[in-house]
């Protein structure tokens, strides 16, 4: 059966990709940031994962306000990048596994979960960026299976059925008959808000507890309510979702191999974790 040999959760700031575009890895103000992966590509680079499945929120490249699922899956065999008007340089396209895709899909329906299917799709920085991070050379080592959360308009999927979601991953990844290594990775936050009267907001208190959380109590975040969330984590701050998403497709017992909180880059509280299944 697949295996995941891990669940690595980090942040998407656009400005990560124009300061990867820019050389500024050692820029005082970028290298607390990009120093903290350099670990996890060491552990990349032992345990060499065949697949990863990356949790992400869409920013309208592929979903907009008008047509946004609550979960969506892709099933492609390739998944393009494109210019999103931040100003990120595109990267190479991914390559995906369709047959891995559609195991997943098939189990999640049975598990009652209503999927948007995406036979093409087109990935923004939420999937980009992490991807950058850990395989600076974008020669992608791993095929790619994209599960896309809506973080961003209500309603919500709430923080319990997000982890929810990750457990029946997790399940379908076991009962998946081919041995590959999997890494799932989930993407965004920690706590920030964009716009209003909050906008700059970073709880560097709940994020710490909330990273501490996935360690030691991994459901603590599912208490909450959605409107909860935002008033503890802003507005944007919600991403978090996408990473109960990647918590939940591990056993409950796991060991931190790797952390790192940084504030801000941009206006958002940075945080990484990579987190391995105990047993």
């Amino acid at each position: 059966m697949a295996r995941i040999v891990g669940a690595l959760t980090c942040s998407h700031v656009p400005a990560i990709g124009s300061a990867i575009a820019k050389g500024l890895q050692q820029d005082p103000y970028w290298k607390p940031f990009f120093d903290g992966f350099v670990p996890v590509r060491e552990w990349l680079a032992r345990v060499r994962p065949e697949v990863a499945v990356i949790v992400y929120n869409d920013h309208g490249l592929n979903f907009f306000l008008d047509k946004m699922p609550t979960f969506a899956l892709g099933a492609a065999s390739d998944y393009g990048n494109a210019d999103e008007g931040w100003g990120i340089p595109t990267v190479p396209a991914f390559r995906g596994d369709p047959a891995l895709s559609w195991h997943l899909i098939e189990a999640l329906v049975r598990d009652e979960f209503d999927l948007t299917t995406c036979q093409e799709m087109v990935v923004d920085h939420a999937f980009t960026l992490p991807m950058a991070l850990c395989w600076p050379d974008q020669q992608w080592p791993v095929r790619t299976v994209p599960v896309c959360v809506n973080t961003v308009q209500v309603p919500l999927p709430s923080a319990a059925r997000c982890y929810r979601l990750g457990e029946a991953i997790g399940r379908a990844i076991a009962a998946w008959p081919g041995d590959e290594r999997v890494v799932v990775l989930g993407s965004g936050g920690l706590s920030h808000q964009l716009d209003g009267e909050r906008a700059g907001f970073i709880n560097r208190e709940f994020d710490q507890q909330f990273m501490s959380s996935l360690v030691q109590d991994p459901t603590w975040a599912t208490r909450f309510g959605t409107t909860e969330l935002v008033e503890l984590a802003g507005t944007q701050g919600v991403e978090l979702l996408n990473w109960l998403v990647a918590r939940g497709t591990l056993p409950k017992a796991v060991r931190q191999i790797h952390a790192n909180y940084h504030i801000p880059i941009s206006n958002t509280a940075s945080g990484l974790m990579l987190l391995e299944p105990i047993g």
